[in-house]
């Protein structure tokens, strides 16, 4: 095996999975405690990497871009909870997705009249397009080191937020008792826009990140809003614990999946089966991890605590 080849595979899945942890991440938080099903989050994802975009080419400054960017795509959640969600959170999950279906068709034909029908292409820093050799043969590229610290400092700043903070606890304990935190006195409005604006803020930051490896693109949230469902199933709709977990297990089992799936299929059966079969069963494998899960611990791996 090489072991090079593995090692910077293993890199890509972390990405991979940091990246997913911050759309999933917004998505429990809305899913989980608001019991909102917001099948739009994508699009906000989306439009995070188009508002970078073009942040990026007026400034000329990348980082600046995302720095100015979050706190819009915080004001577009906030928008999109103000006057579409809180009228919807006493009806049923079927109206949620009606509703947030019809909205993905809005946010992304806006897409489409303000920035076109082709994808943008992010231009980076020249300190940060560049490669980082680790250790012997081992080169990275700068950027995806830069992804995976920025998911980590995301992921250690929301785990302290959510435990250690007074909004976290009142986030803690609307998951737990909506009714009960609102006959308290808490302006439970409030703390849902300010959940919605979060959680809009964390997938339009993996969408900012994202966009100068791939490129901002109309079709990028209907290809990640699945992924996101799955992970936040796999770890427990409404902890984030489980959401970190499960987004990099699946980051790892889907990258490495489709890198050395086919060598593990040719032990058994020919090279022209392998090779056909593996990227086949490999796109199936998070879809067969959720369905276990679901059979065996419906609530996920690591469900919130309820009292």
């Amino acid at each position: 095996m090489d072991y090079t080849l593995l090692f910077i595979q293993t890199l890509n899945g972390v990405q991979l999975g940091l990246l997913l942890f911050l759309v999933a991440s917004g998505l429990t938080l809305v899913f989980g405690i608001l019991d909102f099903v917001n099948l739009a989050h994508g699009s906000i994802y989306m439009l995070g990497a188009f508002i970078c975009a073009s942040l990026t080419f007026m400034t000329g400054n990348f980082l600046l871009a995302v720095l100015i960017a979050l706190p819009i795509t915080g004001l577009v959640g906030y928008l999109i909870e103000r006057f579409v969600a809180r009228n919807l959170y006493d009806r049923d999950h079927l109206d949620h997705v009606l509703a947030t279906f019809g909205l993905i068709l809005v946010l992304d034909t806006s897409a489409h009249l303000i920035w076109g029908p082709e994808g943008i292409a992010v231009p980076l820093p020249a300190w940060l397009d560049g490669r980082v050799t680790l250790f012997g043969d081992v080169v990275v590229p700068t950027y995806r080191l830069l992804i995976i610290g920025t998911g980590l400092a995301i992921a250690a700043g929301l785990f302290w937020l959510v435990n250690y903070t007074r909004l976290g606890m009142l986030i803690r304990a609307g998951a737990s008792n909506r009714t009960m935190v609102s006959a308290l006195g808490v302006d439970i409005q409030t703390l849902f826009a300010l959940v919605f604006a979060l959680g809009a803020m964390m997938a339009g930051l993996a969408g900012m990140l994202i966009s100068p490896i791939t490129e901002a693109s109309i079709s990028m949230g209907g290809e990640i809003i699945i992924t996101a469902f799955v992970v936040i199933i796999v770890g427990g709709i409404g902890s984030m614990k489980g959401a970190f977990v499960a987004a990099i297990v699946i980051g790892l089992i889907d990258t490495l999946g489709r890198s050395f799936l086919d060598d593990l299929f040719k032990l058994f059966m020919s090279s022209d089966a392998a090779e056909t079969s593996a990227p086949a069963v490999s796109a199936m494998l998070i879809y067969i991890i959720m369905a276990v899960i679901l059979a065996l611990r419906p609530q996920g791996l690591f469900p919130p605590k309820v009292r």
